[in-house]
């Protein structure tokens, strides 16, 4: 019984760092994902040819910081 016990414990652990590598991968590329499109928010919130207020109303809405010109 022992043995039994031994290698269920040690298929449990595999399967436990088999899905947690694969839900750190996913978590990492949705926090990359995440951080692309707050890079391309704040370059429009930060671009000038663009209607002052339509940024400072997206930046806002986000709770970033707001351009002042």
């Amino acid at each position: 019984m022992a043995d039994h016990d031994t290698a269920y414990t040690a298929e449990l652990a595999h399967q436990l760092c088999t899905r947690h590598t694969a839900l750190i991968t996913t978590a990492e590329n949705d926090l990359a994902l995440l951080r692309a499109r707050l890079a391309l928010v704040t370059t429009h919130i930060h671009d000038t040819n663009l209607n002052l207020t339509a940024r400072q109303t997206l930046a806002q809405a986000l709770g970033l910081p707001e351009p002042i010109r």
